[in-house]
């Protein structure tokens, strides 16, 4: 078992059009891997951390920037972290500067701009919810750590700040969460389809 093996078993969610679920459970269709340079974790099938009601909030009010959604629906999964790049894990963010440099050296040869954190219409500025910047160093980073391992990462995890302030003054904030992106769907152990309770919009 190597040093970054995650030997722990999630359960995560996943909004989305219920067309979506009703493919996955019903016919055992398979999930797409979201490959966008401004994903938050790099590209993978992305998943709330213990956060039904996260998830359907999101399948209710997608990014004007991301998939349209008819009927908003909550796809939960049993996820096993595996070989993971988990960024509450510092020694994997440490990581993270070194591929920000290769990044930033190969921009400077190419005389290519590098990317950037930008807001999208309708969110917090602080927010910066097109995080064209952390995807590229992510992935980079996530390459770099293949090829140095011999394994693929197969599941990235992060921890994100988001929203507006609980109440006047606070740091808890009314959007944060723990995100999951799998690379490797073989990290999903199973997929249902959760009890929410869903008030109505």
């Amino acid at each position: 078992m190597g040093q970054f093996d995650y030997q722990r078993t999630v359960i995560a969610y996943h909004g989305c059009d219920e067309s979506i679920v009703s493919g996955v459970l019903l016919h055992g269709e398979k999930l797409k891997v979201s490959k966008n340079a401004y994903d938050w974790l790099g590209k993978g099938i992305y998943f709330w951390e213990h956060g039904p009601q996260r998830a359907l909030e999101w399948a209710q009010n997608p990014p004007p920037h991301g998939v349209k959604i008819k009927r908003p629906a909550v796809l939960g999964a049993l996820i096993n972290l595996g070989h993971c790049f988990d960024l509450l894990d510092t020694r994997n963010t440490a990581l993270l500067p070194q591929a920000y440099e290769v990044l930033r050296l190969v921009h400077d040869y190419t005389k290519d701009s590098l990317p950037g954190n930008r807001q999208a219409k309708g969110e917090a500025a602080s927010d910066f919810a097109l995080r064209y910047l952390d995807c590229a160093v992510i992935n980079l980073a996530i390459e770099m750590r293949e090829k140095e391992s011999e394994r693929i990462v197969q599941t990235v995890r992060g921890s994100f700040t988001e929203g507006k302030p609980a109440f006047e003054n606070s740091k808890i904030m009314q959007k944060s969460h723990i995100q999951i992106a799998v690379r490797d769907a073989n990290a999903i152990i199973g997929y249902f389809r959760p009890v929410i309770d869903t008030p109505p919009l």
